[in-house]
Formats: structure tokens, C-alpha cells, sequence
């Protein structure tokens, strides 16, 4: 199983790599762990690229509703597989009889915690992207070395926090829960733009 202090590495490590060559013939590492965690990351890096793409000066009335669905299908694919992490680290202490009933609750599963670290590399790769951009204007490298050193600060909290709970965890001295994101806007059962369209 993949170490949570490793998981900022991962990240950064497919960071690089899906910018350098095609991340549509990538393959996810063969532990399920490891895969998983791979698997949330991608979504998440798919996700940022498509908002570009809605970003873009130009972009027609057909490309940003195509690019809104791909928007939302890749979204929840991104928080399924954030609750597919919450439920493999409960099976995991399921067989330890974790966790602890009795322990405090923590507000926010390492699931979702995975989900921040993720888009915390996504910034990091950005951000030093953005540091070297040749031709940038006057003091866009300074402002974009203290965004830098803010991003780098909040994950390395971030990272630790993560580690300290999945610690506690184990040790019976705290719990989480797993928390359903139960999107509306992807079932046709529930969102009213569908159902009243299909009538």
C-alpha cells in the first residue's frame, strides 16, 4: 500500500509526466492503492485542461457546452473516485475493527483531503510553469515565487495533517466517515433542467 507521506511525490511525478507525453496511453500502477490514488489525480488533471478550454478568448457557444458536459462528466468521476479512496482506507481498518466508534469524529475524510492535495500539485506545476514563462511582464516571476511559497505551505500542511489522521486512525484515537457528494446535476432524476426537458 501506497505510504501517505508519498502521495505529494505521486502526484507531482504524474504531474510531469502527463505534460510531457500523451496521458491518454498512461497506465495506473498495479496496486490498487497506488491506482487509485493515480486515478483521482488524473481526473483531477483532466479537469483543470477542460476549464482552460472553457476559458479560451473565442470559444463558441458549441465548444463551451461541450466542454461543460465533458466539465461535469469529469467531475464526477473525480468525486466518485475520491469516495472509492474513502472506502478502500475503511475496508482497510474494518479488518482491525476500525475505526473507533468512540473516537472524535474528523470533519473531513482523507479522501477529500487526497482531492486538495491533488489540486494543490496541479497549482504547484502551474505556478512554477508560470515563473518561467519567457516573455511574462515586470514582477510576474516575483508574484508568481510568492504564490509558490504559499501553495508549497499549504500542502505541506495539508500532507501532515493527512498522515497525522490516518495515524490516529489506526491508532483508535480518532475516525472518519465516509461522505457521500451525491451530485444532483449528472442524475436526470434530480436535476429539473433534465426531467422538465424530457416532458
Amino acid at each position: 500500500m501506497l505510504n501517505f507521506t508519498d502521495i505529494p511525490a505521486l502526484h507531482d511525478q504524474l504531474t510531469t509526466r502527463w505534460h510531457q507525453d500523451a496521458f491518454e496511453i498512461w497506465r495506473p500502477p498495479d496496486d490498487p492503492w497506488a491506482s487509485l490514488v493515480a486515478r483521482q489525480h488524473l481526473a483531477n488533471f483532466v479537469l483543470w485542461h477542460t476549464e482552460d478550454e472553457a476559458r479560451t478568448p473565442g470559444a463558441t457557444d458549441a465548444d463551451l457546452a461541450r466542454v461543460k458536459r465533458r466539465i461535469d462528466e469529469t467531475n464526477q468521476r473525480r468525486n466518485d473516485l475520491s469516495e472509492q479512496i474513502d472506502l478502500a482506507l475503511l475496508e482497510r481498518l474494518s479488518l482491525e475493527k476500525l475505526p473507533n466508534p468512540r473516537a472524535p469524529l474528523h470533519s473531513e475524510s482523507p479522501g477529500l483531503m487526497i482531492d486538495r492535495l491533488s489540486i494543490l500539485a496541479l497549482k504547484l506545476f502551474h505556478t512554477r510553469e508560470e515563473m518561467e514563462r519567457a516573455g511574462a511582464p515586470e514582477g510576474h516571476m516575483e508574484r508568481n515565487m510568492e504564490r509558490l511559497a504559499i501553495l508549497a505551505e499549504q500542502r505541506g500542511d495539508l500532507a501532515a495533517c493527512l498522515v497525522r489522521l490516518w495515524e490516529e486512525a489506526v491508532a483508535g484515537s480518532r475516525r472518519f466517515k465516509l461522505y457521500r457528494q451525491l451530485k444532483m446535476y449528472n442524475d436526470p432524476a434530480l436535476n429539473p433542467a433534465v426531467y422538465r426537458s424530457v416532458h
